[in-house]
């Protein structure tokens, strides 16, 4: 039989069994009782009062491809600590043929053994809401003593033997001084570098982030306030900043937040990295420009003709041409040969891309097929020694085989036709209107776009995906004006600023 071990750290509690220590009782268990472990399931710092826990959804999903019979546990409250959680997600086990097994706590199947099981479960589903409500009780009462709680100490306090905040006098000097630059008009990446060309670091021992920057500016324990959750306890630990001082910042910090936002990076151009200049060959970036009548205009312009003139490729309107790729790939997606295509072509490439499982599947037959030789000898009487070892040695293969194949199938599972074809229809939903979606199409099924003064080539992710478009069958399909190529162009702006981060060269 085949197990995965599912081990759990909760921080609530830091006398609980470590993960090594939960895996060795589970690994001995095992090996004392004919089992052999394929994997691992590690939740390192989670509390099972919640199911919201990584490897232990994936455990659940992977039961389903029923790849191991026995889910190994230390003790039934690493499972679950709520009788809601264990009955549903065991039930999902057995639903799946995987039984749940705990090393510590050896349950039979009984009536009796059923009931001893959801005892257990009862027990610490209480002691796990007995826990919460003594952290909570503990934490609230350190905050209305001015104590420390538990996380990041903020940098310029320390924390002395009895919990209690204290000003740390070698950093506060910096908080204090950042405040006062803030407020004079030093911006938070001004502030970063300064801290960091100082030496200043996080009580992490960490460098400055424009993240860690913002949470010093807007952190109320700097004015004395200690809080949990809801409850907030003014003047309770020693302050740092004046009050004045930091409400002036926070004023500040909330103005400059509606302030509007500079030139916006390079994925508000969909194409980039994906469009080319069909007359060079070189990468077309993002430009930017007011014209006569102040509107902005967003352009593609190939980076050889930028840079060095030598190409006459004509600038194009982002619109206009990102519209026409992401109508031409919605069409693409609508159509069930294409799909059938692709579905092909992804089944084909799993098979070639794993190519360990069918040979260990292969190796598999083989010892099959020499362990059931042997059983034929030995029934027609021919039980030597070499036979005996021989096939000793083939069962020590199977098993090994056994588990490979397990370890293989979970470490590359194996889409089915539906499921890809599934994923692929999905796409025929998006709304082509909203710029996450717009992201989502040219991202997944866009290979690169040559761009020509006479036409546009698409070439899509796919096997022979390549559709040629010319101006000629636009321009017949009433295309709008102004697109930047032979259709027509716009007057050239009165000033042209290339967008900062859309700018990308190859060449």
């Amino acid at each position: 039989m085949t197990a995965v071990i599912y081990a759990r750290y909760s921080s609530d509690n830091q006398r609980e069994e470590s993960i090594e220590g939960q895996i060795r009782e589970c690994t001995a268990y095992a090996e004392k009782n004919g089992v052999t472990v394929i994997k691992h399931y590690i939740d390192r710092a989670l509390s099972a009062k919640t199911d919201n826990r990584p490897d232990f959804q994936q455990m659940i999903k992977d039961s389903e491809k029923r790849l191991f019979d026995i889910v190994l546990v230390w003790k039934l409250d690493r499972f679950a600590r709520n009788r809601y959680d264990s009955a549903h997600y065991e039930y999902q086990l057995e639903r799946n043929h995987v039984k749940l097994v705990s090393a510590t706590e050896p349950i039979s199947d009984s009536p009796a053994g059923i009931m001893v099981k959801s005892m257990l479960t009862g027990m610490a589903e209480y002691y796990s809401a007995e826990l919460s409500e003594k952290v909570v009780r503990g934490m609230t009462e350190n905050v209305l003593k001015g104590k420390y709680n538990g996380g990041t100490i903020p940098i310029g306090f320390k924390v002395d033997e009895e919990k209690f905040f204290q000003i740390d006098p070698l950093k506060a000097p910096f908080v204090v001084e950042a405040f006062r630059r803030y407020n004079e008009g030093a911006t938070m990446k001004e502030l970063m570098n300064w801290l960091n060309d100082s030496g200043v670091t996080t009580n992490r021992n960490q460098k400055f982030t424009y993240n860690s920057v913002q949470k010093l500016l807007t952190n109320k324990r700097y004015i004395g306030e200690n809080h949990f959750k809801d409850i907030v306890m003014p003047d309770s630990i020693p302050a740092i900043v004046d009050k004045d001082l930091f409400k002036e910042v926070q004023q500040k910090i909330k103005k400059n937040s509606r302030a509007p936002a500079r030139h916006k990076a390079e994925d508000d151009y969909l194409l980039t990295t994906k469009l080319f200049c069909g007359m060079c060959g070189a990468m077309m970036f993002g430009e930017c420009g007011t014209g006569r009548n102040k509107v902005v205009h967003h352009y593609y312009k190939c980076a050889t003709a930028k840079r060095f003139k030598t190409c006459k490729k004509k600038t194009v309107r982002k619109e206009w041409l990102e519209d026409l790729v992401i109508a031409e790939t919605m069409k693409l997606i609508q159509d069930d040969a294409v799909i059938d295509a692709i579905v092909a072509e992804v089944m084909e490439l799993q098979d070639q891309e794993n190519t360990t499982l069918p040979l260990l599947e292969k190796q598999m037959r083989e010892v099959e097929n020499g362990i059931e030789n042997m059983l034929n000898a030995i029934q027609a009487g021919v039980l030597t020694n070499s036979t005996k070892l021989r096939l000793e040695k083939l069962e020590a293969q199977q098993k090994e085989l056994e588990v490979r194949i397990a370890e293989e199938k979970i470490a590359r599972p194996r889409l089915s036709e539906n499921q890809v074809r599934f994923w692929l229809t999905r796409f025929r939903k998006l709304d082509p209107n909203v710029k996450s979606h717009r992201e989502t199409l040219i991202n997944t099924f866009v290979n690169a776009v040559y761009l020509y003064d006479e036409k546009v080539l698409i070439t899509f992710n796919y096997k022979d995906g390549t559709k040629t478009i010319t101006f000629d069958e636009i321009a017949a399909k009433d295309a709008p004006e102004g697109n930047g190529s032979d259709l027509g162009c716009f007057a050239p702006p009165k000033s042209l600023n290339v967008c900062k981060y859309a700018e990308v060269f190859v060449l």
